[in-house]
């Protein structure tokens, strides 16, 4: 360890704070509060503990910092410059259109952040998953076998009050012990202070032995000695720890501000001009200057930057992983249905995923206490579970935890581009984890969100397990895929094509109820996952016999497009010949995908404009009328549904074929 001097640590963490001020003030908004009192650990963190790489960020084996607390984002703005990967003219820009330094971290858009963060309490969960995925990693495979250097990383993460007050942190947390993830440190920087005054308000939660009793190794030090901070991070850094590390700070709020120091006014508003320049002739610095950093302090806080400058090993790297990913991507020993066979889609995926563990090794993940109904138990038995010590196994067993569950996943994805996460549960618990999905999408991170029990077809739970809204609820969300195949063949090709991308968030929905396999999936594979693919294709086809009469366009998703397959085939026969309608029905597996669909392809699918169209739905209608129209009929769910076995549920809803089939013919014809 190289040596330091206290007078430049001071130095780097007044300019650090000058920082953090000019640019809150200059936007006229953010946080300084709190990034001044967790500054003194971050400093020493970044200049003497924390191993990266400035010229390669992405640096396999490099630790991960994730600012839970995002609302300190100009701390971490502020040492990525001293670290010289965001220029000052970043800095200057903070808060505003286009720049690199946004109101909250954005791992997609800025080097060095490794988690985009705001929303609290998911860092820390997000922090978990990077943990457990360096786990799986090193227990996976050996990068020294490509020429690689390897070590474990560690996963450091910064959070605050706000944090460990949102449930699903502490789920995380829970997790984190329960499988001794010994390479997790959590700062904990307790100010005591949150944006509607003092914390005793509303907790008085001991910490430590809350933490303690969930197989945490906590240590509780001055958040502003700067020996006690070495002591504890020393401690995080000695082989043989067997558990997470807590490191409980206690601080204080706008720790150094001239007279605001421990204020709550200063956790969410930039400090007043006088106040800046106060604070700024206390810490030493010139009350004159605004955005401005001691050249001598560059050199003194990257003195001992990991600097892994060789590109030739990084190639060498990213060459094998891409060349290992591809290799792995063959979806062999997939199984294979016949026409109108009877499956569940939920058991078409437990059977694709069984095979997939076999051979996509980056793919883990698991379901939050309901592997018999989500059908990842054979995955769970080819794999095994990851545990304190089984750390090859990729099952993981995520207990009721929903929404820590999908937050976890995420910075599992965010770990590595080799990993391919998922988590499993009713769709109607999709409310819980909504949050975590929608960071998925801004994130930009291909975690696959598994809900089954998508509709009412689950049956006696009744209406507080039934999905009505959800699903359209989720195509809402921007950024994600929403994918309800039709039938086994389409869940398979869902599989495959989000495992073969690294970018997109996907929900998969799936039946609980069997549904026939359908003709129009009867082809090879290439072409259904082409078909899929765009989002929407022609499910069935008949052609008119009288030029006069307007086309029926027929539009559904999921277990609902057999039913008006079947509604429609019962119309066609009941005209009369010479009098029967083109009638066309398509299959809806994502309406994402439609949308990135040419304007001809696009065109294809909504007929023209004097066509008749039906939606057919087991969910609310909202929304229908984009394929629709505001003339067109749209079959669905616009209330709760009841307790009672399905088939009984489709009757009294109106989702039989026959009924499907009287009400579109009433429709077209209300006369008769």
């Amino acid at each position: 360890m190289a040596l330091h001097q206290p007078e430049l640590d001071r130095s780097v963490i007044a300019h650090l704070k000058g920082l953090v001020m000019d640019a809150t003030r200059s936007a006229h908004s953010g946080h300084p509060g709190g990034a001044f009192s967790s500054c003194d650990f971050a400093a020493l963190l970044w200049m003497e503990y924390l191993c990266y790489a400035t010229s390669h960020p992405k640096w396999p084996s490099r630790d991960r910092f994730v600012l839970s607390a995002g609302h300190e984002s100009m701390l971490l703005y502020s040492l990525l410059h001293m670290a010289g990967m965001l220029p000052m003219d970043e800095i200057k820009r903070f808060r505003q259109l286009g720049s690199l330094t946004p109101g909250h971290p954005e791992s997609h858009l800025t080097a060095g952040v490794e988690a985009t963060t705001g929303p609290l309490g998911q860092g820390v969960a997000m922090a978990v998953g990077m943990a457990v995925a360096a786990l799986q990693e090193q227990a996976r495979h050996s990068l020294k076998e490509m020429g690689i250097m390897q070590r474990l990383p560690k996963v450091w993460v910064l959070a605050g009050d706000g944090d460990l007050q949102e449930d699903v942190a502490l789920g995380a947390c829970q997790l984190a012990g329960h499988w001794a993830l010994h390479n997790l440190i959590l700062y904990y920087d307790k100010n005591d202070i949150q944006i509607s005054g003092s914390v005793d308000r509303v907790s008085s939660l001991d910490f430590k032995a809350h933490f303690e009793s969930m197989h945490w190794e906590v240590l509780e030090v001055d958040g502003h000695d700067h020996a006690q901070l070495r002591s504890a991070m020393d401690h995080a850094l000695e082989e043989g720890r067997t558990k997470p590390l807590m490191i409980i700070g206690q601080s204080i709020m706008a720790k150094g501000a001239a007279t605001m120091e421990g204020l709550a006014k200063t956790h969410g508003e930039p400090l007043p001009v006088e106040e800046i320049a106060a604070t700024k002739q206390a810490l030493g610095l010139n009350p004159q200057a605004s955005f401005t950093v001691a050249e001598e302090l560059y050199p003194y806080f990257n003195r001992i930057l990991n600097t892994f400058n060789s590109q030739a090993e990084a190639s060498l790297f990213d060459n094998t992983l891409q060349a290992a990913q591809g290799a792995r991507l063959g979806f062999n020993d997939w199984p294979t249905y016949t026409n109108q066979q009877m499956l569940a889609t939920r058991v078409a995926f437990g059977q694709a995923l069984e095979q997939m563990g076999r051979t996509v090794p980056g793919l883990t993940g698991g379901s939050a206490d309901l592997e018999p109904s989500n059908n990842t138990g054979a995955f769970a038995k080819t794999v095994g579970e990851f545990t304190a010590n089984h750390r090859r196994g990729r099952n993981l067993a995520f207990g009721v935890r929903e929404f820590p569950m999908a937050a976890i996943l995420n910075g599992i994805a965010l770990y590595s581009p080799d990993a391919k996460a998922f988590g499993a549960t009713f769709l109607t618990f999709s409310d819980y984890m909504r949050n975590a999905i929608r960071m998925s999408a801004i994130q930009k991170i291909p975690v696959l969100h598994v809900f089954t029990h998508d509709s009412i077809f689950l049956g006696e739970d009744g209406p507080t397990h039934q999905s009505i809204e959800h699903v359209m609820s989720l195509r809402l969300i921007p950024d994600l895929w929403v994918m309800r195949p039709a039938d086994a063949r389409e869940t398979q090709a869902c599989l495959r094509i989000w495992a073969s991308q690294t970018h997109q968030p996907v929900v998969l929905a799936l039946t609980r109820q069997n549904v026939p396999t359908l003709e129009c999936t009867d082809t090879d594979v290439q072409t259904l996952d082409e078909k899929v693919s765009r989002g929407a294709y022609l499910a069935w086809h008949i052609p008119s016999d009288s030029s006069g009469l307007a086309p029926l366009y027929g539009y559904a998703s999921g277990s609902e497009v057999h039913i008006l397959i079947q509604a429609a085939q019962a119309i066609h026969a009941s005209e009369q010949a010479g009098k029967r309608r083109e009638i066309l029905v398509f299959s809806l597996p994502c309406w994402e995908c439609l949308e990135l669909q040419d304007e001809a392809y696009y065109a294809s699918i909504m007929g023209p404009d004097h066509a008749l169209r039906v939606s057919v739905e087991a969910g609310v209608t909202t929304g229908w009328s984009k394929f629709t129209g505001r003339h067109g009929l749209n079959i669905g769910v616009d209330c709760f549904g009841y307790s009672a076995p399905g088939p009984d549920l489709a009757e009294h809803f109106g989702l039989t074929a026959t009924q499907v089939k009287e009400r579109i013919l009433h429709w077209m014809n209300p006369e008769a």
